[in-house]
């Protein structure tokens, strides 16, 4: 008896509950173009791989372990470690420095969570479901949007459960429509860096591969940023790198949202970077997928 149900047991159980299109034969040359499948088709597909994703998480609840715990674990160790001595220099103290690196943890988490959609792709790979994938009549593109979607899910998860956790270290939200727009903005961007992983879950070997490159893409890009200190005492080289870092931006932009402050500039400039990447990324993904898979 298997503890877990392998990924083909819940893609047949998907497809049974929203069928694909029968009209098109199964391995077909019309399904190398996803032009030729409807909108509403793709549309439906979507919704078919959507169910499969949720149900290997149902099934698999274990996956959920890090959006479930990284914020609870992260949220506890930089407000009690780092809070008094940051929260002086800010000119308070821990309870200054709950209000500064709350709505930073947000921005963390969009691009944490992010790196999860390359390694399930990966695996994806790996077991051979995507074999299956190849074999229906299904837009390919339909796929990725799929898994996008999931981690989404995944992500306003983890952010609820940050949430929770900030009101009981004493974080005050005192814009409640601010909360819901960082939200918003923190899933777009998350969406845009979630291109970037998929590219990775493509063209690298293993869900291993996937993880040490994610590492090395965010551990500079998270630390290197004003989500959990102010810029002010960085080195000038250091500062300048900051300057650029669409996590700063996006963080000081949750900042004015969410407890008061300026918010235009931080707003459109975390903005501009997500259409960037996606724009770049988000073609670059689904033409690596269409050629490996």
């Amino acid at each position: 008896m298997s503890a877990h149900p392998s990924p083909t047991t819940t893609l047949n159980e998907a497809l049974r509950a929203a069928p694909l299109d029968a009209t098109t034969p199964l391995g077909s040359p019309g399904l190398k173009a996803d032009a030729r499948i409807p909108l509403r088709s793709h549309l439906r597909h979507t919704g078919a791989l959507v169910r499969r994703n949720l149900l290997w998480i149902r099934q698999d609840p274990e996956s959920m372990f890090d959006a479930l715990l990284m914020p609870i674990v992260f949220t506890l160790l930089f407000v009690y470690v780092f809070g008094g001595s940051i929260g002086q220099a800010l000119g308070g103290g821990q309870e200054r420095y709950v209000q500064y690196v709350i709505p930073g943890m947000l921005a963390m988490m969009s691009m944490t969570l992010s790196q999860g959609v390359g390694t399930g792709f990966s695996q994806d790979f790996n077991s051979g479901v995507m074999d299956r994938f190849r074999s229906l009549p299904i837009g390919r593109g339909s796929v990725l949007f799929a898994k996008v979607a999931v981690e989404l899910a995944r992500m306003l998860f983890a952010t609820a459960v940050l949430m929770v956790v900030a009101v009981l270290v004493g974080f005050h939200i005192t814009h409640w429509g601010g909360l819901f727009a960082t939200m918003g903005l923190s899933a777009v961007f998350a969406s845009s860096i979630m291109w970037v992983f998929l590219t990775l879950g493509v063209v690298l070997k293993n869900a291993q591969s996937v993880q040490a490159m994610g590492f090395l893409v965010l551990f500079p890009l998270q630390f290197g940023s004003s989500i959990f200190a102010p810029t002010d005492s960085m080195p000038g080289w250091l500062r300048n790198f900051t300057n650029y870092n669409p996590l700063s931006t996006l963080a000081d932009a949750a900042r004015g949202l969410m407890t008061g402050g300026p918010v235009a500039h931080d707003l459109w400039v975390t903005l501009a970077w997500s259409v960037a990447i996606t724009a770049v990324m988000a073609p670059v993904a689904i033409h690596k997928f269409r050629t490996k898979s």
